[in-house]
């Protein structure tokens, strides 16, 4: 497969994505994921920024996760202790 084939597919090597990183982020844009490469073994890939959230967005919101949680239901008895701080020198 010659360079311009794996580039195609998604595929760079790193030299080629250093030189032409403005059409590497297009591709990854319009594309999906771009994989570069380093002396042959992937190193590196190239997302979208919606790519990027829709992949770190929580699966979850907070509350459900609590409400989930094998703590749910359970009576805690949380006390804060009401001494001074202790004195230190500065």
């Amino acid at each position: 497969m010659i360079v311009g084939e794996k580039m195609e597919k998604g595929v760079w090597q790193l030299q080629e994505a250093k030189n032409k990183f403005s059409n590497l982020v297009e591709r990854a844009r319009k594309n999906g994921p771009q994989i570069v490469t380093k002396h042959g073994q992937e190193a590196a890939v190239v997302l979208s920024v919606e790519e990027y959230r829709r992949l770190t967005r929580p699966k979850t919101d907070l509350v459900s996760f609590l409400r989930k949680s094998p703590l749910a239901g359970v009576n805690l008895e949380i006390t804060r202790n009401k001494d001074l701080p202790r004195d230190i020198e500065i």
